[in-house]
């Protein structure tokens, strides 16, 4: 389900490249960033380009994702008191199941052990977390991929930009700037729309990375939560 997300996500990130470019022909932003990515070489520009569509698709699919997974907890714990407090502890599982979101899952296995006792629970709890944790974090090593692949494309295009500019002064047996000036411009804008790229998928990342934090942080102060409700309702026997 998640790759057919992430697949139509792609998709629609190309798409909205693709509806960019055939309405804004007549734009001079547009023009301009046309003739740059042209000017830059085609063959890393290109390169970076895509690294910028996977990326972004990437960092919508795990914000869609983490967006679902954020759940109320004090609200799902609060249900799950009221059924505790009547002594229907599977009542307070089937809150749980029907709750989306990493928190809901947790407090499910940690009341599916009830009655092995406090330890068990917390166990329970512990153990599935860290499972949560890696589905949280899924996709996160695609996008630091990308983030850290986007500059070194655009330095290889420096590299390469520097050498044929050497390669026409080497030819030309002449060092005036008309000879190096195109292969010197090439190699500032490979460099430039990497570290552009790198930039806008840096952001995303960080504020991913934040939300994670939050769900987590929200994960723990429930499964103690929990425990305590399960102990004050004497479900432990």
């Amino acid at each position: 389900m998640r790759k057919k997300i992430f697949v139509q996500l792609m998709f629609t990130v190309i798409a909205m490249f693709m509806t960019t470019a055939t309405y804004a022909q007549e734009a001079t932003g547009f023009q301009v960033l046309k003739e740059k990515f042209i000017e830059g070489g085609w063959q890393f520009m290109s390169l970076v380009l895509v690294c910028l569509i996977l990326g972004l698709a990437f960092c919508i699919e795990r914000i869609i994702t983490l967006n679902i997974a954020t759940a109320n907890t004090d609200k799902l714990l609060s249900r799950i008191d009221e059924n505790l407090k009547s002594g229907d502890v599977n009542g307070a599982m089937e809150v749980c199941k029907s709750t989306q979101g990493p928190t809901a899952s947790i407090l499910y296995e940690g009341l599916k052990n009830y009655n092995k006792g406090p330890e068990a629970v917390e166990k329970a709890i512990v153990s599935y977390g860290s499972v949560q944790m890696g589905l949280l974090e899924k996709g996160l090593v695609w996008i630091a991929l990308f983030i850290a692949i986007a500059p070194m494309l655009g330095f290889m295009g420096t590299v390469i930009g520097m050498i044929e500019a050497f390669d026409r002064i080497q030819a030309t047996n002449d060092l005036s700037p008309n000879v190096v000036a195109g292969g010197i411009k090439v190699a500032l804008l490979t460099t430039v729309t990497g570290l552009i790229v790198a930039i806008i998928l840096q952001i995303f990342y960080n504020y991913i990375v934040s939300k994670i934090d939050g769900i987590v942080n929200k994960m723990e102060e429930s499964s103690i939560a929990l425990v305590d409700i399960m102990a004050s309702n004497n479900v432990f026997k």
